[in-house]
């Protein structure tokens, strides 16, 4: 082996002379654009945001659905920190203060859903005499004033009164009350719990779960963190997360309530709460009965921070998350709001889609467009039909509500002296997210030991933080722009199009007169001038790789190259209007730029496949600031690439401090950081610099199982020769 890398050193420094050519003297690269033209890209133009339009397609077939669905549900549970979910730890429910009313009662409830952090609210139950086991209805409520502890006041219900919103004072003071004491007459058990920040829900204030504007330094730290910062972002940790795992927990109190029914539950809320209606149905299978009221739209997804979470709507949005509940019954309400359209776009596609799968008759938009924003008594009247059919409650309908004692809030709060009020605060929220963390991490590694689990949480994860596969790549085509003939190589440059995706990167072909050993995809982080020396020399490297027969392949990632009208390298990325400082406001519906490149990445894979599958081997080199990309492609394209090599310049995604770093990838640090990555992708030869002289430990463990860890090359020498020591390597290797 010595002999031959010196022998391949020999050859290094004697073929420069192959290769004299020089483009013009003002660029590095050729283009493959004329002067002044950016590439036709889709991801040029302005980002998505919250007020977009989220139209639902509707599938062709059950097969199709059944995939689209999982990877939805999956997208859903990975954005929301719940791939894999925290520890159920005991409840440690407390439920005291019985209220006696006519026919019902109502008594003050808490529990933990995580050690320490408390779900609060207040459960009703009817007096009348029934079955041992009642059916149940979970209630969330949305942004109202005080929430549970809502109290409009008398004359803002009189007007509800003659609006023909409302038929009782005490329903138009409280319409929330009134919800829940209207179920339980009907003979239901109902639970009526705190948004966090609301009412009796203090730990966490309402001004920072729905009012946080600006970043804390004071909580931006690599070890220390707190909500809305990189590295909560980066573990997927967000008050979204949060209040769909106290909905989760809510579920688990209310079924293991003696005498709740756990076949017969229910779950209506309205605007916010409608919100945290259709993700818990989507995701959690106990449910049976939906009824998201003014929130499920193509239009506004919604605004506040407690219903955005990085990486959730790319791609999909609220009337495919309400789908996900099909073919179960599910019953939404339009008004006078962002939901206004639901008549025309969204509820048609999700009745075909209800059809689909056999039950048409399963859905219903009741609309009442002469009203605002709104869970007034007509659209719980066409509630409680909905849920009197599907539950199975036998009350004659039309269902009218009568006039009933609102509670005050004193008569609701659950803390007194007996039961004193938790601690909260700032040391309070970073331990809660530290507890998650290690929690998160001991589940993660408990998975690791196995191959087949491995893939599934660590892969399934790590596919939706990326957000691409090779699989979904789609059409990839070359459109040349110029050739060039080298003498000892050809240069074409051209545009590798990306249709399915309407993508385009300005790329480079070097290939030698016999294509006989491979390909090198060669990504770097100056793109494809990265080929070139600075003269416009093809570089000594890879003129060594030419010279025995490899192809090589550059291209401009995003916001490289010719993708930069001014030439200046990107540093911050670009964020939507919103000036709120949350990062989901932004990638909750925008791929971060890391994921954008990784996706560069994997279409130069799918061209080379497809362009030279076959006639040698595959290789994929992420040098010079290539190497994050290369990792993140690497476990997108598992099985594809026969080496890579790749300089992890030392990054982990937990250590980025900053939301608009090119670095920042939301989910990056959760699956094992980058090293999770290249254990993942575990090429079948695998070159790695910047981790000193020991592998990663996971990547280690991951050649390890197989009995594979000859396959692995480390480097840990001078930067300045890396690129030059790849190259002497790939030429070294003994293919099998």
């Amino acid at each position: 082996m010595a002999n031959k890398s010196l022998s391949c050193a020999r050859l290094f420094a004697g073929c420069a002379a192959c290769f004299a050519f020089a483009v013009a003297a003002d660029s590095a690269a050729p283009r493959a654009l004329p002067p002044g033209q950016l590439p036709r890209d889709v991801r040029l133009e302005p980002l998505k945001d919250l007020d977009g339009y989220f139209p639902f397609a509707t599938p062709t077939n059950r097969a199709a659905w059944d995939a689209r669905a999982e990877r939805v549900r999956r997208q859903l549970l990975v954005t929301l920190g719940l791939w894999p979910a925290p520890t159920r730890t005991p409840l440690n429910a407390v439920v005291h203060g019985r209220i006696e009313c006519d026919d019902y009662t109502v008594e003050r409830v808490y529990f933990e859903s995580l050690p320490g952090f408390y779900v609060t609210g207040s459960l009703y139950r009817p007096k009348s005499p029934g079955q041992a086991k009642r059916p149940a209805v979970l209630c969330p409520h949305g942004h109202w004033a005080n929430g549970r502890f809502l109290d409009t006041g008398a004359d803002d219900a009189r007007r509800e009164i003659a609006a023909g919103a409302e038929r009782f004072e005490e329903a138009g003071r409280s319409p929330l009350q009134a919800r829940c004491v209207g179920l339980a007459r009907m003979g239901c058990v109902v639970f009526h719990y705190d948004m966090i920040g609301y009412a009796d829900s203090v730990q966490i204030t309402q001004a920072l779960a729905h009012g946080f504007a600006k970043q804390r330094p004071e909580m931006n730290k690599s070890d220390n963190w707190g909500l809305f910062s990189p590295q909560a972002e980066a573990h997927l940790q967000s008050v979204m997360g949060l209040q769909t795992w106290n909905s989760i927990r809510a579920l688990d109190f209310l079924t293991g309530l003696p005498d709740v029914d756990a076949g017969r539950i229910a779950v209506t809320g309205a605007s916010g709460g409608g919100t945290q209606t259709f993700i818990l149905c989507a995701i959690d299978p106990r449910p049976a009965v939906a009824f998201p009221a003014v929130m499920v739209s193509t239009a506004m997804q919604g605004g506040c921070t407690c219903e955005n979470a990085c990486g959730l709507r790319v791609g999909t949005g609220n009337v495919e998350f309400a789908a996900l509940f099909a073919p179960k019954p599910q019953g939404m309400t339009a008004a006078d709001d962002w939901t206004k359209e639901m008549g025309t776009k969204g509820f048609p596609e999700l009745r075909r889609h209800y059809a689909l799968l056999g039950m048409p008759d399963n859905v219903l938009l009741k609309e009442a467009l002469h009203f605002g924003h709104n869970y007034n008594s007509v659209s719980r009247m066409a509630m409680y039909g909905w849920v009197n059919r599907h539950l199975r409650l036998g009350q004659k309908e039309p269902i009218i509500e009568r006039d009933f004692k609102r509670l005050s809030t004193a008569e609701l709060t659950v803390w007194n002296d007996q039961h004193p009020k938790p601690e909260g605060g700032p040391e309070f929220e970073r331990n809660l997210l530290r507890w998650l963390t290690e929690d998160a991490a001991r589940q993660l590694a408990e998975t690791a030991g196995s191959r087949d689990q491995f893939e599934r949480v660590y892969g399934g994860g790590i596919d939706v933080v990326i957000g691409r596969g090779l699989k979904d790549v789609g059409e990839v085509v070359w459109e040349s722009s110029a050739q060039a003939d080298l003498g000892a190589c050809h240069q074409t440059t051209g545009q590798l199009r990306n249709l399915t995706h309407g993508e385009e990167l300005p790329a480079i072909r070097l290939e030698p007169r016999q294509h006989k050993a491979g390909v090198v995809i060669w990504v770097s982080g100056s793109g494809k001038g990265g080929l070139y020396t600075s003269a416009g020399e093809v570089r000594s490297e890879l003129r060594l790789l030419l010279e025995q027969g490899w192809t090589v392949l550059g291209l401009d990632l995003l916001f490289q190259g010719e993708f930069l009208a001014d030439g200046r390298p990107a540093t911050q990325t670009r964020r939507v209007k919103n000036p709120r400082e949350a990062a989901a406001y932004t990638f909750g519906y925008n791929h971060s730029l890391f994921a954008q490149r990784v996706h560069d990445v994997l279409t130069a894979i799918a061209y080379a496949k497809g362009q030279w599958g076959g006639t040698g081997r595959l290789v994929l080199a992420g040098l010079e600031g290539g190497g994050p990309w290369v990792a993140g492609a690497c476990a997108q394209a598992r099985g594809a690439l026969d080496a890579v090599a790749l300089d992890t310049e030392g990054l982990r995604f937990g250590k980025v401090l900053d939301l608009h770093s090119p670095d920042f990838l939301p989910g990056g640090a959760l699956y094992g950081d980058l090293p999770g990555m290249i254990a993942l992708g575990k090429p079948r030869r695998l070159w790695l610099a910047g981790e000193g002289d020991r592998p990663p430990v996971l990547a280690k463990a991951a050649y390890d199982a197989d009995g594979e860890a000859q396959a692995i090359t480390l480097y840990s020498g001078a930067a300045a020769e890396t690129s030059a020591e790849f190259s002497r390597w790939l030429l070294t290797i003994a293919w099998p």
